[in-house]
């Protein structure tokens, strides 16, 4: 069974996608490690050193080689993940299961608070910029 896991930055993807690939006995994957993984650098460091387009593109390729040649799993994607090229389509063809992470906007500013500079693209926000950022993107 493949069942991929959707939801903004900070939603508990890879927390909720670790405790439900444990209980149904499934191999766990986090779309961002397997793209560490395949071009041997963080994703901070891919967004400084090559840019979103470049990181967009890799991700891309990842999604569909996990998708493709992986039997089962639980599969944390990025919060962008779906938003770009036919990512999201690609999970509705391939994957059994979609299950999309909801959490209000006052609840993502909460742990994005604690995670900011680990993520390349809130990094650079001012706090009180948080919530319409956030708003913004989930519209």
């Amino acid at each position: 069974m493949k069942i991929v896991l959707l939801g903004y930055m900070a939603s508990g993807k890879s927390t909720v996608g670790k405790q439900l690939a444990s209980r149904l006995n499934l191999p766990f994957l986090d779309l961002d490690t397997v793209i560490e993984a395949r071009t041997e650098q963080t994703i901070p460091e891919l967004f400084e050193k090559k840019g979103e387009i470049f990181f967009r593109k890799e991700e891309h390729y990842a999604l569909k080689s996990v998708l493709e040649e992986e039997e089962g799993f639980v599969l944390a994607l990025g919060g962008g993940t779906p938003c770009y090229g036919n990512n999201m389509d690609m999970v509705l063809k391939m994957a059994e299961q979609s299950v999309y992470l909801q959490l209000s906007i006052n609840a993502l500013v909460e742990r994005l608070l604690h995670e900011k500079s680990s993520r390349p693209l809130v990094q650079h926000l001012q706090v009180v910029d948080l919530p319409e950022f956030i708003g913004i993107h989930l519209f």
